[in-house]
C-alpha cells in the first residue's frame, strides 16, 4: 500500500504535461518497472498511439491485433512475455467510469510481476486515467496523442463537444462512435446521469461541414441549459427549438431524439424530433422501435413536444443511429436498414456495449457504396436495472 500511496502522490503533484514521466518515475522506483508506456485510443478507435514527444507520436499498434488491443477490448490486463530477455510486459486498460481511453504498458521482471502487484499497477492505470481527463483542461498532450490524422475544424468542435465514447454504471453501460472520426460535422451524442434518471440524446444536424458542427453546437448546448435547469425533455425539446428559430430562422433546423430513463423502472420518456432510429435486441430478436415522428428543432416557430413512453427491461439492447447509419445504401440501391443493420446488431451481441458501435460501423463500411461521405452515428445501450429497485 506504501509503494501504491507513493505512485498516487507522484501523479497527483505532476504537471498536466508530465503525467506519463512522473507514473514512469515512481513505477520504476516502486514496483521495479524496466519500461513504462502510454498508448491513447485514436479518435477512431482502430489503433492505440504512444505518447511521446510532440508533434509526432510513435509508431500505433492495432486494437484489433495487439497485446495492448486486447488488453484494451478486454478491459482485464494482458501479460506478453519477452523471449529474448524473459520480462513481462503488463498492458492495463486505463479507463475512467468505462471510458477507454487508452493501455499503460509496463515492463517487469517476472518475479515483480506479482498478483498484489498486478493489482495495484490496475489501479495505478485507473487513477492515470482520471488524472488524464483533468490535465486535458490544461495541456493538449494527449488529446495530440489520439490523432493519426488531422481533424478538420468541424470535427474538431464536435469531439470536444461529446461526453466521451463510453460510460457504466450498475444500470447500464454505454458506448458510442463517430464516422469518419476525422470529418464528422453534424452528427452527435449526449448523455448526462443522477441518482434517479438517464438522460441520452441523439443529435444529427442538417448541412455539410462548419454550418452543421455550429448548428449541432448551438442545438446541444441548448439542450443542456434547459436540462441543467431540471426541465423535461418535452421542454428541453422545446427551448431548445426556440433557441434554433430565433438564430436561423427555420432555415436550419437539427433532427433529435431524446430519452429519459428512470433508472430505478426502466420507464422510459421519448421525444421523437427527426430521423435518429432506436433498434432493440430482446433476447436473440431485433426490431426497430417506432416512435410518432415530431418537428425536427429549430423548423417552426414556438412548436410543441408530445412525451411518449415505453419500458426497457434488464438484457435489453438499445441501439441508435443516425440516418448516415440506416439509410446508407449498397452499390445495389439497397436501404442497409432493411436487413443489414439488425444483422450486424445481432452479429454484435457477443461484444460488449463500447464494442458494438465499432462493429456495426465496420459491417456498414463494407456494405455501402466506398463513396459515400455522409456521417454515420452509433450508441449502444445495455440495460442491466436495478435488482432492488428503490
Amino acid at each position: 500500500m506504501t509503494n501504491f500511496l507513493s505512485v498516487e502522490r507522484a501523479l497527483r503533484t505532476a504537471a498536466p504535461h508530465a503525467l506519463l514521466e512522473a507514473v514512469r518515475s515512481a513505477l520504476a522506483a516502486h514496483y521495479g518497472a524496466h519500461a513504462v508506456d502510454l498508448l491513447m485510443a485514436d479518435y477512431s478507435q482502430s489503433v492505440l498511439q504512444p505518447v511521446t514527444a510532440l508533434p509526432h507520436t510513435a509508431t500505433a499498434v492495432s486494437v484489433h491485433s495487439s497485446a495492448q488491443g486486447r488488453a484494451f477490448g478486454s478491459q482485464e490486463p494482458t501479460e506478453e512475455r519477452s523471449e529474448d530477455s524473459g520480462m513481462i510486459d503488463l498492458h492495463l486498460p486505463v479507463t475512467v467510469r468505462g471510458d477507454r481511453l487508452g493501455v499503460l504498458s509496463v515492463l517487469l521482471p517476472p518475479a515483480d510481476c506479482t498478483p498484489v502487484a498486478i493489482r495495484d499497477l490496475a489501479d495505478i492505470a485507473g487513477l492515470l486515467g482520471h488524472e488524464i481527463l483533468v490535465a486535458e483542461r490544461d495541456t493538449d498532450v494527449y488529446l495530440q496523442a489520439r490523432r493519426v490524422n488531422r481533424l478538420t475544424l468541424a470535427a474538431e468542435m464536435q469531439w470536444q463537444l461529446l461526453p466521451a465514447r463510453s460510460c457504466a454504471r450498475t444500470e447500464y453501460s454505454i458506448g458510442a462512435q463517430l464516422e469518419p472520426a476525422y470529418a464528422i460535422h453534424g452528427d452527435n451524442f449526449d448523455w448526462a446521469s443522477t441518482a434517479q434518471n438517464l438522460t441520452l440524446t441523439i443529435t444529427n444536424g442538417m448541412g455539410e461541414g462548419i454550418e452543421a458542427s455550429l448548428l449541432t453546437n448551438l442545438a446541444v448546448n441548448a439542450l443542456r441549459n434547459a436540462r441543467r435547469a431540471g426541465i423535461g425533455i418535452a421542454d428541453q425539446a422545446a427551448l431548445a427549438d426556440q433557441a434554433l428559430y430565433a438564430e436561423h430562422g427555420g432555415n436550419a433546423h437539427v433532427s433529435t431524439l431524446l430519452l429519459c430513463f428512470d433508472l430505478a423502472t426502466g420507464q422510459v420518456q421519448v421525444v421523437d424530433a427527426g430521423s435518429p432510429q432506436l433498434w432493440r435486441q430482446r433476447d436473440k430478436a431485433v426490431e426497430r422501435v417506432p416512435f410518432e415522428a415530431q418537428l425536427p428543432l429549430g423548423m417552426f416557430d414556438q412548436t410543441d413536444y408530445v412525451l411518449q413512453e415505453f419500458r426497457v427491461l434488464p438484457g435489453d439492447r438499445l441501439v441508435f443511429v443516425s440516418d448516415g447509419v440506416y439509410a446508407a445504401a449498397s452499390p445495389a440501391g439497397v436501404a442497409y436498414e432493411d436487413q443489414a443493420l439488425a444483422r450486424a446488431i445481432g452479429a454484435a451481441s457477443l461484444l460488449p456495449a463500447a464494442d458494438v458501435p465499432g462493429a456495426v460501423l465496420r459491417e456498414l463500411a463494407a456494405y455501402r457504396d466506398a463513396n459515400a461521405d455522409d456521417d454515420a452515428l452509433v450508441v449502444c445501450l445495455d440495460w442491466y436495472g436495478r435488482s432492488n429497485p428503490v
